[in-house]
């Protein structure tokens, strides 16, 4: 798709918290809270013409590797906040992208986000064939604290459960997507620290990809403020999150 003639290398877009998205407190929900980064970051990408769509002519598409988000207070329902994003780095097969959300002008969410561009035939990372030049970038410009990090997984952890991965966990990547480990972790997760919004910030890492019929055991491991949850497939890691509580 050519670059849409409004395209900006730093967007910002309006939304507003409709009851679906939003938690008994009438919070939003941490997954959705991570569906309007993920909307927001494809808008952005659609603009500048390096959407699925374009990455697709060559067998490609953005995958999410590692996100970092800090909160300082979730939007709740009938409130319309701004989501705003830029990209600080991007070359060869890599990119990292930061967001930030507003409400009433004050920042209460940053995310920074690590991408990686993904063959979704050959299933393996490769560099972007588009042309994206026209993206200025800004490395500099940080929408959190602290970036991304390795989570360490401890090997004293606890099995949780075993999923099976079903249809309705893929994407159109043909994989799991990244909300789906977000919502099999916190659907065990005390509902009093999501509902008294607890989660001062967390951290996601993918390692493997998880496809349809997948068996997964779910693993958790808690210290002071922390929750690290961790998920294998034959005994290998494939994802962790880890959430820093107040």
């Amino acid at each position: 798709m050519p670059i849409d003639p409004n395209f900006s290398s730093i967007l910002s877009l309006d939304y507003e918290i409709n009851f679906t998205q939003c938690l008994p407190s009438g919070g939003l929900k941490y997954t959705e809270l991570c569906n309007l980064l993920q909307l927001s970051a494809a808008t952005h990408a659609e603009m500048g013409g390096i959407s699925f769509t374009d990455m697709q002519a060559f067998n490609q598409a953005w995958v999410l590797s590692r996100i970092r988000v800090e909160i300082k207070e979730l939007p709740r329902w009938k409130d319309t906040v701004t989501v705003k994003t830029w990209i600080n780095t991007l070359e060869n097969s890599r990119s990292v992208r930061a967001l930030e959300i507003y409400r009433n002008g004050e920042k209460i969410i940053g995310a920074e986000t690590f991408w990686a561009v993904f063959n979704t035939e050959k299933r393996r990372p490769e560099n972007l064939m588009l042309e994206h030049e026209h993206f200025e970038l800004f490395p500099e410009m940080k929408a959190t604290n602290l970036g991304f990090s390795k989570i360490e997984i401890h090997p004293e952890k606890e099995e949780l459960f075993e999923k099976t991965v079903i249809l309705s966990d893929l994407d159109i990547v043909n994989h799991v997507n990244h909300v789906k480990y977000l919502e099999w972790c916190m659907d065990v997760v005390d509902e009093n620290i999501i509902l008294q919004q607890k989660v001062r910030s967390f951290e996601m890492n993918f390692m493997r990809e998880l496809s349809i019929r997948d068996k997964v055991m779910i693993h958790e491991n808690l210290s002071d403020e922390i929750i690290v949850f961790s998920i294998t497939k034959e005994n290998k890691n494939c994802f962790a999150l880890q959430l820093n509580l107040i």
